[in-house]
């Protein structure tokens, strides 16, 4: 498991996708890799499988992905715009 110290936060601004954050935090390489691991049970927010692309983060949440080589994680925080 992930600990919350390996975690990179990766700043949004408003609303966000599951698919789009786990592009913009280089997590997978492209909307269809995103795809691929969501449908697989491969991304977990906040600890449950999450299987739907579309489904939205909130400041906070914490994104780990299990890859060939092991996990890889992020937390979505909201941009204040400063």
């Amino acid at each position: 498991m992930t600990s919350s110290s390996s975690l990179r936060p990766v700043r949004v601004r408003g609303a966000i996708k599951l698919g789009q954050f786990l592009k913009l935090a280089g997590l997978v390489e492209d909307g269809g890799q995103a795809r691929i691991a969501v449908q697989a049970g491969d991304v977990r927010v906040n600890g449950r499988v999450e299987t739907r692309r579309g489904h939205r983060l909130a400041d906070g949440d914490v994104v780990v992905v299990d890859l060939p080589h092991g996990e890889a994680g992020a937390v979505a925080v909201a941009d204040d715009g400063t």
